[in-house]
């Protein structure tokens, strides 16, 4: 056993309370967190530690969970900054996607999930519908595993209606998930699992829906999609099945706890009470939301009626980082204007949202989400005392307003340390940046689309 102790820091436990212990400390025993206390660590506690890493002037905080984006979308990072979503769509990322390989997805994929591990995201769930080359999912997984962060593979769908090189029969798709969740369904210690992602509700058949969700839950995973992004979608499934799109999944008997709706900014009354209902769960973007002119969710009411809404960023396409800090901040700002009201949301309830609920978005609300003896050792270390932070009054707020990717100092996956004193401790960095520049260039040379890089 290995023991690794975080001494003299703000413990902020995001637990029922909201916590914090400050000072704090926390002892790691190999990939679980064994104990959790205010004030300076008792020396016998020192003395036993096999390491004890000192973080006074800093936050102790749950890893964060990134609950949607698009990994392959690192290549596409500003392509398209003027456009509505469907334009977007058409104009920048299917004819580059089109063109994506499984060495270019590996390198959008390490370069990606770099970039949300320095952001304070130790778990990652990849909304990956691009099968241009059948070897992509396993590229992602194989980055996924290589970086060492926590994945869910999203493995996107769309089998009509979409862009005919992306579009898939659910034959094929259930045809070819198999390899990928027998190879990568629990693969490394658990860390990364497989589920299905039918793309966006226009784009996927009732057959096919019931057929995808029915093989995902044979094997322990989830369903993820696109749901109400916009006002024009939601429109689009009226005129065609007279349902909403909450609605629609439940005429097709799919809605549950194992449903994860991302964007669901378009959602009526009656929708957001089957939404809490059938216990799904709402992933917000706000970033992308406000990048693609899509509309403001109503998280106050979804909160309200117990509706786990956790955060994410989007993929870089749309957003165009994958910062969650950033995404926190936004949050909570975007609320603020649109109700008119400085109080509706609190740091805290975005760190819970960011945390407890990605946990929970994830199948691992017991595991993850939250500094408590027993839990997973996901854990990220924030320097406050940078010109960005200091002075700090309340340490929620810190984290929430003024914390970025330039002030997280560790970030521990499993009891690892995968970024120690602002360094990556498996991953040359310098080397995904090569190869992911070479991987856009060589993707935008062949789709015709012109950048400074082609």
């Amino acid at each position: 056993m290995t023991t690794t102790l975080l001494d003299g820091g703000a413990v902020v436990t995001v637990d029922d309370e909201g916590t914090v212990q400050d000072p704090g400390w926390v002892l790691v025993n190999d990939d679980r967190i064994a104990q959790v206390g205010g004030g300076p660590a008792p020396a016998e506690v020192c003395r036993t530690a096999d390491e004890v890493i000192e973080v006074s002037g800093c936050a102790v905080m749950p890893g964060m969970v990134n609950g949607h984006t698009h990994l392959f979308q690192t290549l596409f990072r500003g392509l398209a900054d003027d456009k509505p979503l469907l334009d977007w769509l058409r104009d920048c990322i299917w004819p580059g996607a089109t063109e994506l390989d499984a060495e270019a997805a590996h390198a959008a994929a390490t370069l990606g999930l770099i970039e949300n591990l320095r952001g304070g995201a130790t778990t990652v769930v990849d909304h990956q519908y691009i099968h241009a080359d059948p070897m992509i999912d396993d590229a992602v997984c194989r980055a996924a595993a290589e970086v060492g962060v926590r994945f869910v593979l999203a493995r996107g769908w769309a089998d009509r209606n979409y862009h005919p090189p992306l579009t898939e029969s659910a034959d094929t798709v259930l045809r070819r998930i198999g390899p990928v969740a027998e190879a990568w369904h629990g693969a490394e210690d658990g860390r990364i699992r497989v589920g299905l992602a039918p793309l966006i509700p226009w784009g996927c058949s009732d057959d096919a829906m019931r057929a995808t969700v029915a093989a995902c839950r044979s094997w322990g995973g989830s369903t993820h999609l696109h749901c109400a992004e916009t006002a024009i979608e939601v429109e689009m499934n009226l005129e065609e099945r007279a349902l909403r799109h909450v609605y629609w999944l439940e005429s097709l008997g799919v809605l549950g706890p194992d449903v994860q709706l991302a964007h669901a900014v378009w959602l009526d009354d009656g929708e957001l009470d089957l939404v809490a209902r059938r216990d799904a769960s709402v992933v917000h973007c706000p970033v992308s939301n406000m990048y693609l002119g899509s509309g403001v969710a109503r998280v106050r009411d979804m909160l309200d009626r117990g509706i786990t809404v956790a955060l994410a960023t989007d993929g870089p396409g749309s957003n165009n980082r994958q910062d969650m800090f950033e995404a926190c901040k936004t949050a909570v700002l975007l609320q603020k204007v649109n109700q008119l009201d400085a109080t509706v949301l609190q740091p805290e309830e975005v760190l819970a949202m960011a945390c407890r609920n990605g946990a929970h978005l994830v199948d691992q609300g017991d595991d993850l989400g939250a500094v408590e003896p027993g839990r997973k050792a996901d854990l990220v270390v924030v320097d406050l005392g940078s010109p960005f932070v200091a002075p700090v009054h309340r340490v929620p707020s810190a984290l929430v307003y003024c914390a970025t990717p330039r002030d997280v100092l560790h970030v521990m996956v499993d009891g690892h340390l995968l970024l120690r004193d602002r360094q990556l401790t498996r991953i040359d960095e310098e080397v995904a940046l090569r190869r992911a520049e070479e991987a856009a260039r060589r993707v935008f040379t062949r789709a015709g689309i012109s950048t400074r890089l082609t």
